[in-house]
């Protein structure tokens, strides 16, 4: 009998977590309920920021986020083209123009010399946010590319769906992503392949208690209630969305969090087998570069592989790893190629965003994986390669 194909990434979901959402299913509240502060409290203490603010998914903190610096049209908002698609349609929602910044083509981060050219493209517009992504859970280079963006007027977003219990170190101070010490705010997503799940869920953390109100006005219809009005009293200044996660949900972010610590312990101890079982297929696959100041917890195990000198294309080793139970993905296609992207920016020259796309392929990396499954996983890398 086959092995079963081991996915590129999956959800950990346990005994005490069906129980948390039965629980909720019990309760009185469904949603609006105290476990969503819950599970916000909890959320910012552990990335030690002073607020965070929960909601429908990581898409939703994205669009939150604009809204919540009051982005406008006609405005620009910087995002690197290796990303998930919602990282630069955040902006468009709003009505602001992207452009887009190259990345290290060896670790897909946006640096400061790919933030510096972006820069050189927002021309006499007005830059209002910089949105950079921790890709894969590795950090990028905070500090330089705060001070990069502050220098031109704007501020920085994270994107930080990758880098839940990331830590870094920038001049021998230990930080946390999505402690929002060089952003405004950092954005997170709890999709079942990230570190923590809810099906589907999000947050976004600041330390600005003005930003923190308005992302919660903004993901409940707009509606305000006036101090000293009537109890059913309701007014909406502005039009929001209903971006409010269930506290169903919630209760499931909840028993996940205090996971993290263990589901961090087994992706490092993961990463770190997969570096020691890919050394001997050097240089035809390497593992992403991993910056200095950045400790993961790795999201996704990305490696380069060298399809030309390997002799096969990339939908060949894909193909025949999946015939062996691998399941893999690409991460990510460029932004800038996609069709509503190219057709409203043009062709753009962006090698390292090319580089990178052209040699990444993500295996699989997940919590319940077993001890021997990175040695199956590399071994069927090396069959198929011929390494």
């Amino acid at each position: 009998m086959a092995e079963p194909v081991l996915p590129y990434g999956r959800q950990t979901i346990e005994d005490d977590d069906i129980a948390a959402v039965v629980e909720a299913l019990k309760s009185d509240f469904l949603t609006t309920g105290p476990r969503v502060e819950a599970f916000e409290t909890a959320f910012a203490e552990t990335v030690g920021a002073r607020h965070a603010v929960a909601c429908a998914n990581g898409t939703a903190a994205l669009h939150l986020a604009m809204l919540a610096l009051d982005v406008q049209p006609g405005e620009v908002v910087i995002a690197p083209s290796i990303t998930f698609l919602a990282t630069a349609n955040c902006a468009r929602y709003v009505g602001a123009e992207v452009v887009f910044a190259d990345v290290d083509p060896d670790n897909g981060l946006m640096t400061p010399e790919t933030l510096a050219d972006a820069l050189t493209r927002v021309g006499h517009r007005k830059l209002r946010a910089v949105l950079p992504v921790h890709l894969r859970g590795d950090a990028v280079n905070l500090p330089k590319l705060a001070e990069l963006a502050s220098g031109a007027g704007a501020v920085l977003v994270e994107d930080a769906p990758h880098a839940l219990g990331t830590t870094m170190t920038f001049g021998n101070v230990a930080e946390r992503v999505g402690d929002a010490r060089h952003s405004a705010m950092a954005t997170f997503s709890f999709h079942p392949v990230k570190t923590i799940a809810t099906g589907e869920g999000g947050m976004v953390t600041t330390n600005d208690p003005a930003l923190a109100e308005r992302l919660r006005v903004m993901r409940s219809h707009g509606m305000v209630r006036p101090e000293g009005a009537d109890p059913w009293w309701y007014e909406m200044p502005e039009p929001g969305f209903n971006y409010r996660l269930p506290d169903i949900l919630c209760a499931l972010g909840l028993s996940q969090l205090k996971k993290l610590p263990r589901f961090a312990a087994r992706r490092r101890a993961l990463a770190k087998a997969y570096e020691a079982a890919l050394a001997p297929l050097a240089p035809v696959v390497r593992i992403a570069t991993r910056p200095a100041w950045s400790d993961p917890v790795l999201h996704l195990m990305c490696v380069l592989i060298d399809f030309e000198a390997a002799g096969m294309t990339r939908r060949a080793v894909v193909e025949a790893l999946r015939e062996k139970g691998v399941g893999t993905q690409v991460h990510y296609i460029p932004v800038h190629r996609q069709p509503y992207y190219a057709e409203r920016y043009g062709t753009l020259d962006l090698p390292g965003a090319e580089g990178w796309y052209d040699r990444c392929l993500s295996l699989p990396l997940y919590p319940g994986m077993a001890d021997g499954d990175v040695g199956r996983v590399v071994e069927a890398l090396r069959a198929v390669l011929g390494a």
